[in-house]
Formats: C-alpha cells, sequence, structure tokens
C-alpha cells in the first residue's frame, strides 16, 4: 500500500486531536468508581487502523529490503594527511559501509569512497539472510564472506564488488526521475557500525547540486544517515533503490537531517557498465560552453538570453562533424530545454559513448536540429594509480615514494608514456627524505644518473647502491616532457 507524505501528515494531526478530545471528555462512572471519573483515552479504531496500515507498510518494507542490504568491511592503505606517521608513506585503515545486493548471484552495489584502495574486503549479510540460510543448512553465511572489488567509478562515486554466492535476496532500481519534493524514502543501512538499521525521511530536493561545477546531482533527504550508510540504499515505498546514500553535510559531526543520495537512474547505468567493463565509459560532445548571462546577451547581441553558447569546438570532433558552430546557442538536448552549462553537462553525464544525442541550436534567427553522435571522454586517471599498490613491495624509502612498474593496467591509464619501461610515482611523502626539487605523482622515472630503471626493485636496488650525500639525476617525464631531477641523497 503506497502512502503519500501529506496523507502521512494529515493521519497523524486527526490521530492527536482524536486522543485530545477523549481525554477531555466525561463518561459514566463504571460500576464502583466515582462518579465523575474520567475514561482512559480511546481513539477512534477507524483512525487507528489508518495508521497501522501505514505502519504495517513500513514495516514490510524495511523487513523485504533489509534482507538485501550488506555490511562491508574494508581494510586499505592510504596515504597519511599529516607529516606525523612516523616515516610512514602509507598507514593501514579499517572502514566499514553498506551495500545493495542488486542481483541473486552476488553484485553488490556500494559507493567508491567505502572500498578505494583496500586490499581485503569482507561482506557480511543480513541477519535475516543468515537465519535463512541456517534454515538451509549453510552456516557459511553466518561469517563475513570475501569480497573481490569489480571497478569503481571516481566521478559518480560507486563502485561494484562480488561475492562467490547464489540465490540471493536483492533489490530492484526505482525510476529516480519520478521522485517527488515531500515523498516518504527509508535509509537503510548500517550507520557507526549498527548493522540492519533503518530510518524514515522525506525527499528534501530531488536535484541539489553541490559544486558549481560538478557535473553530478544528489537527492537531498531529512533521512538520519550517518558513517556507515554510505552505499546503502534510499528506497521508496515500493522499495525500490531511489538513492545511494552518500554524504551528509554536518556542523557536529553527525546527522543534521541534510543527506544526500545518488540518483538511482545514474546508478543503475554506472552499474551496469562496472558490473560489464570494470569502468565507466563516459561520454562527450566535444563542445567547451559558456552559460549566458544578461551581461554576455547583451555584449554579445545575443537572439536570445538563456541557453549555451559554445564558446570551442573540439577539433574533429562529435560535435565539429554533427555541424555545430562556434557561437551558436544550444537550447535543448534530446527534447529537454537547458537553460545552463551545468544542466547540459549533467545530462552528458548520464549518456553512454556512441548514443546520439539531439542538439536544438538557435544560430542567428533560425532553430536547427543536429544529431551528434556522442564519442568516450578521454583523459588519464592518476588517482586510479593508489588501486593498484602494494603497500610493502612499492615503497621506495629513498625517495619517500610509492611507486608503480609500467605495466598493462598502467599503460590503460596513461597511455602515452614516452618510454615502455619505468617507475610512475603513485604516491609521496610530504617531506622528502633527500634533498633537492619534489617528484609530483604521475610523475615517471626511468633512470638514474643515466642508469635506466625498468621498475620499482631496479629503482630500489640502484639507490640503495649509492652513499649518503651522493647526488642522484632522475630522468623523469612529467605531463609529457622529459627532465632532469638533480637531488642529493641524505
Amino acid at each position: 500500500m503506497r502512502f503519500r507524505a501529506a496523507g502521512f501528515a494529515f493521519v497523524l494531526i486527526v490521530a492527536v486531536g482524536v486522543c485530545g478530545r477523549a481525554q477531555d471528555e466525561k463518561t459514566a462512572a463504571a460500576p464502583g468508581a466515582a462518579p465523575n471519573a474520567v475514561k482512559p483515552a480511546t481513539p477512534n479504531p477507524e483512525k487507528m487502523d489508518v495508521l497501522r496500515q501505514l505502519s504495517s507498510s513500513f514495516e514490510e518494507i524495511s523487513q523485504r529490503s533489509g534482507r538485501a542490504v550488506v555490511q562491508i568491511f574494508a581494510r586499505s592503505y592510504v596515504t597519511p594527511d599529516s607529516s606525523d606517521n612516523n616515516g610512514e608513506l602509507l598507514t593501514a585503515e579499517n572502514s566499514s559501509g553498506s551495500g545493495i545486493l542488486m542481483s541473486p548471484d552476488g553484485y553488490i552495489l556500494t559507493n567508491a569512497h567505502v572500498v578505494k584502495n583496500a586490499h581485503s574486503l569482507k561482506v557480511q549479510l543480513n541477519v535475516r539472510t543468515e537465519a535463512e540460510a541456517r534454515e538451509l543448512g549453510d552456516r557459511s553465511l553466518n561469517r563475513p564472506l570475501a569480497g573481490t572489488l569489480v571497478g569503481l567509478d571516481r566521478d559518480s562515486d560507486l563502485a561494484v564488488i562480488k561475492i562467490d554466492r547464489k540465490n540471493l535476496p536483492f533489490l530492484p532500481f526505482g525510476d529516480s526521475n519520478e521522485l517527488k519534493q515531500g515523498q516518504i524514502v527509508l535509509a537503510l543501512g548500517n550507520p557507526l557500525g549498527l548493522d540492519n538499521s533503518v530510518s524514515l525521511g522525506v525527499v528534501s530536493a530531488v536535484a541539489r547540486q553541490i559544486k558549481p561545477d560538478d557535473a553530478m546531482v544528489y537527492i537531498q533527504t531529512d533521512a538520519p544517515i550517518n558513517p556507515g550508510n554510505s552505499g546503502g540504499p534510499l528506497v521508496d515505498s515500493e522499495g525500490r533503490v531511489v538513492g545511494i546514500n552518500t554524504f551528509i553535510l554536518t556542523q557536529s559531526g553527525g546527522s543534521e537531517g541534510i543527506g544526500f543520495a545518488i540518483p538511482s537512474n545514474i546508478a543503475r547505468e554506472v552499474y551496469a557498465q562496472l558490473r560489464a567493463h570494470g569502468h565507466v565509459h563516459r561520454a562527450q560532445l566535444g563542445i567547451t560552453g559558456e552559460t549566458i548571462t544578461p551581461e554576455m546577451a547583451e555584449g554579445l547581441e545575443l537572439e536570445t538570453d538563456h541557453g549555451v553558447i559554445v564558446s570551442d569546438l573540439e577539433q574533429g570532433g562529435p560535435a565539429e562533424h554533427a555541424g555545430i558552430q562556434v557561437d551558436d546557442i544550444i537550447v535543448a538536448l534530446n527534447g529537454k530545454r537547458m537553460t545552463t552549462k551545468h544542466e547540459l553537462e549533467a545530462n552528458v553525464f548520464r549518456m553512454a559513448p556512441g548514443r546520439q544525442a539531439m542538439l536544438r541550436v538557435q544560430r542567428g534567427d533560425e532553430q536547427l536540429d543536429l544529431p551528434v553522435i556522442t564519442e568516450e571522454e578521454s583523459g588519464e586517471e592518476l588517482d586510479a594509480l593508489a588501486d593498484l599498490v602494494d603497500p610493502v613491495k612499492n615503497v621506495v624509502p629513498e625517495l619517500g615514494i610509492v611507486g608503480l612498474d609500467i605495466n598493462k593496467a598502467v599503460h590503460e591509464l596513461m597511455p602515452d608514456l614516452r618510454r615502455p619501461t619505468g617507475v610512475v610515482v603513485a604516491a609521496r611523502k610530504a617531506n622528502t627524505p633527500y634533498s633537492g626539487p619534489t617528484l609530483d605523482t604521475g610523475d615517471v622515472i626511468y633512470a638514474v644518473n643515466r642508469r635506466v630503471v625498468g621498475n620499482v626493485a631496479e629503482l630500489r636496488s640502484t639507490l640503495g647502491s649509492m652513499k649518503a650525500g651522493q647526488s642522484a639525476v632522475l630522468t623523469v617525464e612529467r605531463e609529457g616532457r622529459l627532465l632532469y631531477l638533480a637531488i642529493s641523497l641524505d
């Protein structure tokens, strides 16, 4: 049974009014009682039936949806924020979060920040699922299960992990575009490590932008969300996943009723790509655009005061191929009106490469509908280097860095490297253990004093054979250019 938020508020008001009136009314005394005795409050049974039905609906949603919510335990190696880390480049960190079973064969959707840099993942199933497992004689489900990272996407803060189990309960996606402000939702998860928790709230806003230059939008809710809820579902009155609980805004450190969830229509696309490919192919149009302001419209003598004006085109890109021109004004995408650069970027962000996007542009006095075939967004993801780190094998103490051998995985992240072998700087200490210029994350070390180093082991061996105070000239590639960095070992 589906209840709207407005109906819920009305029922509560009516019920409170009935109780108050019943207390004030004087009735005939029961046998043996004083003549003016007051009977206990007796709310109207018909009104209370409505409340009981509402409560039963929430109970059913919680019971049914909660079976597919899991607790995730991650052990990660992170770069300390401060220099007071006993000289360690990476420190171990234990954390926990929530996840959602999205298929009966053990695929789990969660937040990327829950599993980022994790070298060990454990998944604890819901206690109800455990109880069912005991009835089936599968006692292995009583213990945390090993999880494997399938893939993660930093832009959307989503990740998929897998456990080796079958016939598991799972949740379906809902349509986040259908959400309405004030609609009742439930947030499920494991806040502050308290497993199998549920909280009730409403949708405060359906498409909240947190940063002006961020293509992501979020569902805002006042359902209490706390650390540990990350990765858990925000479900509607039908028990469908309409959002992935992700973060809160708070001054106290606890929930203040301002929580944010990734819309399910974004999560659905990212989940499908991560499960199939381990990464997300994101679309781009090959344009640079700016939101038209009144000042811009006046100064450039534009025909309209709203939309996105094209200030530049990627040479040979999809928009140029489609006939888009500089100074065209994009007023709609796939029939949806576009008034700001953010609206355009947010809608393209949700598209997959190779899809047709119909752009309506204003060019002078006429409007044109031009089909653009999106292309995959390119660019290096140096943050992803941290996922490949082994905290023991990859440390180079003489330079205060964590390095990675150039292999197939690194080539996929950095396809335009000048040489086929070397050591990529994945992380570095704030204070260097040598004198001289600092190395940056993403730098690639090819040689020391002209001696080629093809991997981390060779780099450590070469530096380890040198004496304190000896000069070491590193041949480094930085942003596509080769340079020498002269340092003195401490």
